[in-house]
């Protein structure tokens, strides 16, 4: 019901659309200084507040309280450069929930989103969904800040619960990750429709832009909702196979090898090659310890529990740190022989690699969360395996020497390379590929060719 009402929504908007003559859906628009801002309202959403802000970016909205920095440490680099000078409106709000994960703005309400809506508009709107398991600002300093100073829209969701315990949201296993796809597609809608009554046009262009599990929901969205997006850049997106691979398959290996690995002694050189085994690169070793004591065993134990919490009985997110051998020890964890309702379970908010518009993917070879050759290796064969030209609509850049997140550049600049950078490259090359210009050849961008401020993708 909630699906078809935003539908109703955003074709109208679309219709009215149409009556507007040529000349006013072409190039960039002045606006005025958040001019018309009573028309600032998102469909449908149970709690909004607009502002008219001089500053839209992160260079504005840390100091006038209109971004949450939290959700975005340790995404980025310190080099990232930061651009400035766009005025205009913010709506913040939620959609309706049942769930009270985010407390921000002390609405204690999920499905929180942001929408901002610049002066100088292009015509075009970016929609995001957060990375892990962040809120709706989690992408205003590796997104929002870029594509707002090219004179996009740009909205974000919190996907519809946050936090470690996300996983508590739904009814049945795999209903929280499913709601993030839901929001994502109700945000398209909704912005869709916000633009138009505010510039009195609808977008000319939509599309959709993440990291990790953001990046993901791009994929998603292409290949379920392609008729909403002109395209996207999914940033080391999360891949969910229910026959695998997926993070199951490789996750328990380190937390079983890696105390082996770390305590040296006969066994470790054995311990370290099943990591290997198990998908993670070479020379990643350096990030291991950090992966261990942030990511690595937190991942597996709430992902775990959202697609399959019958493993660990009464316990929610199983046992931190737990020794392999103990009872209910995700070290121990086995996907493949667990029940077929919990294949089925991933496979519900799976991906298949069908694609219905052009898709730019960027991935570190140092990833050590989401491994490059069990993660986007693999979704550019799905893209290019399945036919009717979808191949064609993908590009894959591997970044050499990038990892998850770009703040542990600024731990090891000698070792490691950004990612957001390409990123940003990445987003011009698929505007320019949307005007007709195709975007460079997939292929390993080498290190040497990436630095704080740029990346070259290719020729």
């Amino acid at each position: 019901m909630r699906a078809r009402r935003l539908l109703a929504v955003c074709a109208a908007a679309l219709a009215a659309s149409t009556v507007l003559s040529p000349s006013a859906a072409a190039g960039a628009s002045e606006h005025g200084h958040c001019s018309g801002i009573e028309r600032a309202r998102v469909p449908l959403a149970q709690q909004q507040k607009s502002a008219c802000l001089d500053e839209l970016t992160t260079a504005g909205t840390v100091a006038s309280g209109h971004t949450v920095p939290a959700d975005w440490a340790g995404l980025t680099a310190q080099a990232l450069p930061q651009p400035h000078g766009v005025p205009g409106v913010q709506i913040d709000g939620y959609f309706p929930d049942s769930s009270a994960t985010n407390t921000h703005h002390g609405w204690n309400h999920d499905a929180q989103f942001t929408l901002r809506l610049p002066d100088r508009w292009n015509g075009g709107l970016v929609v995001t969904g957060s990375p892990g398991n962040r809120a709706q600002y989690a992408n205003d300093r590796a997104i929002a800040d870029q594509v707002l100073a090219q004179g996009y829209a740009f909205a974000a969701t919190d996907k519809g619960n946050t936090g470690a315990g996300f996983h508590t949201d739904g009814r049945r296993p795999g209903d929280a990750v499913a709601e993030w796809n839901h929001r994502v597609t109700q945000l398209n809608l909704a912005a869709r429709a916000s633009a138009h009554r505010y510039y009195g046009r609808a977008p000319d262009r939509v599309l959709a832009a993440g990291l990790s599990n953001g990046g993901y929901l791009v994929r998603w969205q292409l290949e379920n909702r392609a008729a909403l997006w002109d395209g996207g850049v999914d940033w080391e997106g999360t891949l969910w196979r229910g026959e695998g691979p997926n993070l199951f398959d490789y996750l328990p290996a380190t937390l079983r090898d890696f105390p082996v690995y770390a305590a040296g002694g006969p066994d470790a050189e054995t311990a370290r090659q099943r990591i290997l085994d198990a998908g993670f690169a070479p020379g990643s070793e350096f990030l291991w310890q950090y992966h261990h004591e942030v990511y690595w065993d937190l991942t597996q134990r709430v992902y775990r529990e959202e697609f399959d919490p019958a493993f660990d009985g009464e316990l929610e997110a199983g046992i931190p740190y737990c020794a392999t051998g103990t009872p209910a020890c995700d070290a121990d964890y086995d996907y493949v022989s667990r029940p077929p309702e919990v294949h089925r379970a991933v496979e519900r908010i799976g991906l298949t690699g069908r694609i219905g518009a052009p898709l730019i993917t960027l991935h570190g070879t140092l990833d050590t969360l989401l491994p490059i050759s069990r993660d986007s290796d693999v979704y550019a064969g799905m893209t290019a395996d399945r036919g009717r030209g979808r191949g064609d609509r993908h590009r894959y850049y591997r970044i050499e020497n990038g990892t998850h997140s770009d703040g542990l550049v600024d731990v090891h600049p000698d070792r490691l390379r950004p990612i957001a950078p390409c990123f940003r490259s990445a987003f011009d090359a698929l505007g320019g590929w949307l005007d007709g210009q195709a975007p460079p050849a997939s292929r390993t961008v080498p290190a040497t060719e990436v630095t704080g401020d740029g990346c070259a993708l290719g020729d």
